[in-house]
């Protein structure tokens, strides 16, 4: 092709680039001083825009794709177009591609379709445009998407993390060359692909990453309200890889992989610092590992964005306000016990009152308060803290968890010598509490003398306002579901939709469900005479209380949720 030719497809693949950067700044929608910082920083330093935001961390992967979209004003290319691509390079083309993150979907007589995750540098249009020798069309596309098409096409021919032999082979070799491990957990793509996958998890509003090997490769899934969801899908020679590198990032020994481990990573994302608990565990194709997000920011420590209601407020706010007694969460797992405990220690914070708290691991550091966090390895176990803080002259101390005799001992002989205790148990209800601490081994009449109250919780999904649908319920279906019992007459409840402020899922964020058993003397009277859980239940809710099935319903009467959300987190009385 002549030269002057070979200008023309130049300036017509490329000659966008420097008018766009501007448009991509104001698609961003970055906040003035966040905008200003960038244009500032692209006179003092030559860079591109696209690179400074990617350095300093002010966008995640998707919002910047999102924008290059719009800039572009070509759809965002999704995974599936992108592994139904129909034009397939040579693999000379290969190296080139996983290192600027390119992905060729269609060529046509007018141009050649390309997925990018930066389809403004013009050094890559002009290379694509002399190598395939006719204009390129750029679409902007995901880090992880882009990735994932790559290894489809060229990983099992020699790509990343491949070579000669079996994937079993592969396997013995990394557990032998403890160097080859580092070297692939630090290779480009691969720390490209698991910042990707966290800072999705973090645009999502996920509460947690769940990394699963299996037989064929690699699997991720985000809890998003408190249900999984697949998100992506590695080859199998990328498993050690991508593992290495989590394990890499939380300080913990990438050699073993018999043990569960434990760790922690703090990420800038979106120009903020977000900590992320790490645990690994082994499993039949390999190792496990989850990551909890821990992000400040979405973390409201108030009462009533949580989801109490006047009565149980009261009722908890007054217990809790007492100067001595042991005072219980209960819940399973994820249930919001900790949230809880963190929003009444805020509650009770002041400059008169000296707190300390014994967590495992400690999820936020709180201003004013002495928090602790437990190393079984070096012997600093909940009980041994707690007596070290019965000699730190405290008012009210909080135990991230009562899960064995010699904790819930040294706990109620904190409450007698006068002081407020705070901690959780693993029970279905309020009144399965009482029965756990016996089966521990506590004594009887040393519950009905410093147990104040139980709180039982769990979080059910936030119906969307914007998509929410309603509709009449049956007189048949009030009576049975418990509407009429609970005084509720002829309510309106609703569904989930979907839209896109909720990303068709029909629900944002979460709210608790409740019920707070408070020990009155018939309480008292039925655990010293050695009552059952049922019991207890059946006198607290003659005595007035609100069980978490009633409460349930009285906020699917009132559009927070959905009857199915209820009876999926605790079915019916």
């Amino acid at each position: 092709m002549a030269q002057a030719a070979k200008s023309a497809i130049n300036d017509e693949s490329f000659a966008h680039t420097k008018m766009n950067e501007p448009l991509l700044l104001e698609a961003l929608q970055l906040p003035r001083i966040e905008h200003e910082r960038v244009e500032r920083l692209q006179i003092e330093t030559g860079d591109r825009a696209e690179t400074i935001v990617r350095r300093l961390g002010l966008v995640t992967d998707l919002r910047l794709a999102e924008a290059y979209a719009q800039v572009l004003k070509q759809p965002l290319v999704q995974d599936t177009e992108l592994r139904e691509a129909t034009f397939v390079a040579d693999m000379a083309c290969r190296d080139f591609f996983y290192r600027y993150k390119l992905m060729p979907l269609t060529m046509t007589d007018q141009a050649l379709e390309v997925a990018m995750t930066d389809p403004l540098d013009p050094d890559v249009m002009e290379a694509l445009t002399f190598r395939f020798e006719c204009p390129v069309r750029p679409r902007a596309a995901l880090p992880a998407d882009v990735d994932a098409a790559l290894d489809q096409v060229y990983g099992r021919q020699g790509g990343l993390g491949s070579g000669p032999g079996s994937p079993s082979d592969a396997d013995t070799r990394w557990e032998t060359d403890l160097e080859r491990l580092r070297e692939e957990a630090s290779d480009a793509p691969v720390i490209r692909r698991v910042n990707a996958l966290i800072a999705q998890a973090v645009e999502k509003r996920a509460s947690d990453i769940h990394i699963e090997s299996t037989e064929t490769g690699l699997r991720t899934r985000y809890r998003i309200d408190g249900v999984l969801s697949d998100v992506d899908q590695a080859a199998e020679h990328l498993r050690n890889a991508v593992i290495s590198r989590l394990k890499v990032m939380a300080n913990l020994d990438i050699a073993e992989r018999r043990l569960a481990q434990d760790g922690r990573i703090r990420q800038v994302i979106q120009g903020k610092e977000i900590d992320f608990r790490v645990s690994t565990t082994p499993s039949a194709h390999g190792e496990n590992v989850v990551l909890r997000v821990l992000d400040r920011d979405r973390t409201v420590l108030d009462f009533a964005e949580l989801g109490f209601d006047r009565t149980v407020l009261a009722q908890w706010l007054a217990t809790i306000s007492r100067p001595h007694g042991v005072v219980l969460v209960s819940g399973p797992t994820g249930s919001g016990k900790t949230t809880t405990l963190y929003t009444s220690l805020q509650h009770l914070n002041s400059t008169e009152r000296k707190i300390l708290t014994v967590e495992d691991p400690i999820e936020y550091v709180m201003a004013g308060i002495n928090q602790t966090q437990v190393k079984p390895l070096i012997g600093l176990s909940f009980a041994n803290v707690l007596r070290s803080f019965l000699r730190q002259d405290p008012d009210i101390m909080m135990v991230g968890e009562i899960r064995d005799l010699e904790t819930a001992q040294i706990a109620i002989q904190a409450s007698l010598t006068g002081h407020l205790v705070l901690s959780t148990v693993h029970t279905n209800d309020a009144a399965s509490a009482m029965a756990r601490l016996v089966d521990m081994g506590v004594e009887r009449y040393l519950l009905t003398s410093t147990v104040s109250g139980v709180l039982a919780q769990r979080l059910v999904r936030r119906l969307c306002h914007r998509c929410r649908e309603g509709y009449e319920a049956p007189p048949d279906l009030c009576r049975t579901l418990g509407f009429v019992e609970a005084g509720i007459e002829a309510p309106t409840l609703f569904r989930a939709r979907g839209c896109s402020a909720c990303g068709q899922r029909g629900y944002v964020g979460r709210t608790m469900i409740l019920e707070f058993l408070p020990m009155s003397d018939r309480i008292r009277s039925l655990v010293m005479q050695g009552g059952e859980a049922r019991e207890i239940e059946v006198a607290a809710v003659q005595d007035g209380m609100q069980t978490m099935y009633r409460h349930g319903l009285r906020k699917a009467a009132a559009g927070e949720t959905t009857i199915d959300e209820v009876m999926r987190v605790i079915g019916d009385d």
